[in-house]
């Protein structure tokens, strides 16, 4: 499969354009379909029109081949098809049922809330998930974590492969994290991610957070249009990815406040209509006491729902699995606590009885015979007769 994948096996592609190519950062015919005609023509200074031939033999190629879907194609075979996409469960009843049994591969899955409402932790517990085998709802493959705001935590890792029984040191192995410093450097290891997800089987590519490099950049009304071209081209070039390499995509995102809203929940997902219209399925997380609430925002089949689910040593777990927890951990305490006050209040009741009596006798004898009142009333008398 990787030799029909070359650039040299297309026909009409010679060495020296195998070679702009690959120094432009497209070394197989899958990054040809992923990249499109018109930054290839950018990128490797070649003519639109010559582009565009290269890429549409690349894009024969692969249909031939069976990885890629026809150019007409009738309802049925898209559903046989669309019955075949792997998913990747959550670990959770309440998740698994408003995803409709997961995360899917060939999709792009937008998550957004405010801070502290999980999402880094979801990212989390799909990366261990993943790699679980295709009977306990996995797919056994590797991922690509793509970390902007240096919140991946390899301890969270193994906390949570703990608490599914998997071997730590197998999932972090697994685990390719690339960390982005920079817009710019955030999409360029998403432009050079091709030979990465085939040598390593990565079947989940994360992004966390896709847009709050952007964000941090380009800033004022100004850059606004430079701004949403550039995330355009990122979030297009995840979603292609997904689909090409048939592996699920999550892309976390931000929220801002909007003062025009008075009624009602007023923050707002960043990146406007760009992302929204390039996100398969759009999903919003918002803080409940110390309960997550999941609301399904946008998708094409799936209805607008909400989920509740907590947050645990196992990533994201259902609220039962919390509320267990945490009565087992309150009848310890309570428990400790019966036992313990037991032998103090004894022995402070038996101080208690013996010296409080010795006190308040030795009190009363001393106020009575010191503080007389009789003295005090003979001064006074005394007083006014010897005048």
């Amino acid at each position: 499969m990787v030799e029909d994948l070359r650039l040299d096996s297309l026909e009409g592609v010679g060495p020296v354009t195998t070679r702009k190519l690959s120094d432009a950062g497209v070394h197989n015919v899958m990054d040809l379909i992923v990249r499109g005609p018109v930054e290839i023509a950018e990128i490797t200074g070649m003519e639109k029109d010559t582009a565009e031939k290269i890429v549409n033999k690349a894009r024969q190629h692969l249909v031939d081949g069976g990885l890629i879907a026809k150019h007409f194609t009738s309802a049925s075979e898209i559903y046989k098809h669309r019955q075949s996409i792997g998913k990747i469960t959550t670990g959770t009843n309440c998740l698994d049922t408003l995803f409709d049994g997961g995360i899917e591969t060939q999709a792009l899955t937008e998550v957004y809330g405010e801070f502290g409402c999980g999402k880094t932790q979801f990212a989390h517990t799909m990366s261990v998930m993943v790699q679980k085998p295709k009977e306990e709802g996995g797919l056994e493959g590797s991922v690509l974590y793509i970390d902007t705001e240096n919140t991946f935590r390899p301890e969270r890792i193994v906390s949570i492969a703990q608490a599914h029984e998997m071997d730590p040191e197998k999932v972090l192995d697994r685990i390719i994290v690339a960390r982005a410093y920079n817009s710019a450097h955030q999409t360029l290891i998403l432009e050079e991610a091709g030979p990465i997800i085939e040598e390593n089987n990565i079947k989940l590519i994360v992004a966390d957070s896709a847009v709050g490099l952007f964000r941090s950049e380009y800033l004022g009304r100004g850059t606004l249009s430079n701004r949403q071209q550039k995330l355009n081209h990122f979030v297009h070039l995840l979603s292609r990815i997904a689909e090409t390499y048939n592996c699920a995509a999550i892309a976390t995102n931000q929220v801002m406040a909007s003062p025009d809203v008075f009624f009602g929940d007023p923050t707002r997902p960043i990146g406007g209509n760009v992302v929204a219209h390039t996100s398969t399925y759009r999903i919003y997380f918002k803080k409940s006491g110390k309960k997550r609430i999941a609301r399904m925002v946008d998708s094409p089949h799936h209805p607008e729902e909400e989920v509740i689910f907590a947050l645990g040593e196992a990533g994201v777990i259902d609220p039962e699995d919390a509320e267990k927890k945490t009565k087992k951990t309150t009848k310890k305490a309570t428990a400790k606590k019966v036992t313990e006050p037991d032998v103090e209040t004894t022995v402070e009741s038996t101080d208690d009885s013996e010296t409080p009596k010795v006190e308040t006798t030795s009190e009363t004898s001393e106020t009575e015979t010191v503080e007389a009142p009789t003295i005090d009333a003979k001064t006074d008398d005394s007083e006014p007769v010897e005048e």
